[in-house]
């Protein structure tokens, strides 16, 4: 049977380098955001390629929740899905995943901040996907009666074998030490934006180093930091 494996986070938060290195466990198909194409289609919401995206996903979020609660691709033994809650249109949601088990991706905002700005208009901070995020762990630690796992940014950057061993504790799957590497370039598995969103990543070879400073921001920018403070700072209580 299959262990599917829903990990929810804000755009720019290592999401992508940990999709990579699900993806390089040998027992393991991933899933890049899944429900973004019924998001653009049903929001309008303006982003880089979203054309493009649109026009190559399944937009239906009926069909895409059946999909990702079907069959794994080629049979994989662990189905890795990385999802954002603002993606998550109509009534569906984290309730409609019961038989996943449910991760959290978190960065401070400073960071999500400074890095999103460079790749696209930030005009509110609901699209960052803070305060869902919350919204949807607490659903989750309700409906289990015990917190589900949190990782940070940060910590999985100062120490990758160290965090994802706990990662996959918590997730009652088998640490594999061939998530610390993965092939450079992009993967067959990424959304047609990876080519607008996806350069650092494609660079690289396996997580980078944990940055020093937090980035200052000024005017609009700090303000939607400091919007999505408190929300971060709830979920970074139950980091591992």
């Amino acid at each position: 049977m299959t262990i599917r494996i829903a990990m929810w986070s804000g755009p720019r938060n290592i999401s992508t380098a940990m999709m990579r290195s699900f993806g390089a466990r040998p027992d393991c198909a991933v899933s890049d955001e899944p429900f973004y194409g019924a998001f653009l289609k049903a929001s309008g919401e303006n982003h880089p390629l979203g054309a493009e995206t649109i026009a190559d996903m399944d937009c239906d979020w009926r069909s895409v929740l059946a999909a990702q609660s079907g069959e794994a691709p080629v049979g994989a033994q662990i189905w890795y899905q990385k999802h954002m809650p603002h993606h998550m249109v109509g009534p569906v949601s984290i309730a409609d995943m019961p038989d996943h088990r449910h991760a959290f991706l978190i960065r401070a905002p400073e960071r999500v901040v400074a890095s999103y700005r460079k790749k696209n208009e930030l005009r509110r901070a609901e699209m960052l996907g803070f305060a869902q995020l919350r919204r949807y762990f607490d659903q989750e630690a309700d409906r289990n009666g015990n917190p589900p796992p949190v990782v940070d940014s940060d910590a999985i950057l100062r120490d990758p074998p160290g965090v994802l061993r706990k990662l996959c504790t918590a997730l009652g799957i088998a640490w594999d030490p061939a998530m610390l590497s993965w092939q450079k370039g992009p993967h067959p598995e990424d959304g047609v934006w990876g080519a607008h969103w996806y350069d650092k990543v494609n660079a690289s070879t396996g997580f980078g180093t944990a940055p020093q400073d937090i980035p200052k921001l000024e005017g609009e920018y700090a303000a939607v930091a400091e919007e999505c403070m408190a929300d971060y700072e709830a979920l970074a209580r139950f980091a591992l």
